[in-house]
């Protein structure tokens, strides 16, 4: 979880890779409608967010059931947003907010092509962002680090998840 540009879709496609478990990318579960409006620059309501968190969800579910462990990049930036994904998955779930600097996620987001969250967006979803609360099963690591010391910081901790999860 995370804002735009921080590496959610690199760290779980390479843990799902290391795992041989299914990855599921959350911007593909956008509706055409949501992604057109975020492509014109203007950020999602909570209305467009909750169909998307519920069919982001029910496919995290399906996928954790089918293969015993999922990994999701999504942005889950409020405590609803996560509460709303758990809900909709029906099986335990942790999150990994994946946090840096202002700066450092806008210089990745300006050498993105092609994709539709502007840059311009940013400072909307670093406002939207509630960090996990210590009550939350969730990890914040920083977003700068390698991928590869990103992964292996978040296969330790979930080898710290008891079994029954």
């Amino acid at each position: 979880m995370g804002v735009s540009g921080t590496g959610k879709t690199t760290l779980s496609a390479r843990l799902g890779a290391e795992l041989g478990c299914p990855v599921l990318e959350g911007d593909a579960f956008h509706s055409a409608a949501s992604v057109a409006k975020m492509r014109a620059g203007h950020p999602l309501t909570d209305a467009d967010r909750w169909p998307w968190l519920d069919r982001l969800g029910r496919a995290i579910g399906e996928a954790s059931s089918t293969e015993g462990i999922a990994f999701a990049a999504c942005s889950a930036l409020k405590r609803a947003y996560r509460e709303r994904l758990a809900a909709a998955s029906a099986v335990p779930m942790y999150f990994v907010l994946l946090d840096t600097a202002r700066e450092e996620i806008a210089r990745r987001m300006a050498g993105r092509d092609g994709h539709y969250m502007p840059p311009s967006l940013l400072d909307s979803q670093l406002a939207t962002l509630e960090r996990p609360m210590p009550d939350e099963r969730a990890l914040t690591l920083d977003a700068a680090r390698t991928p590869e010391r990103l992964c292996a910081e978040v296969r330790a901790w979930l080898d710290l998840v008891p079994a029954s999860r």
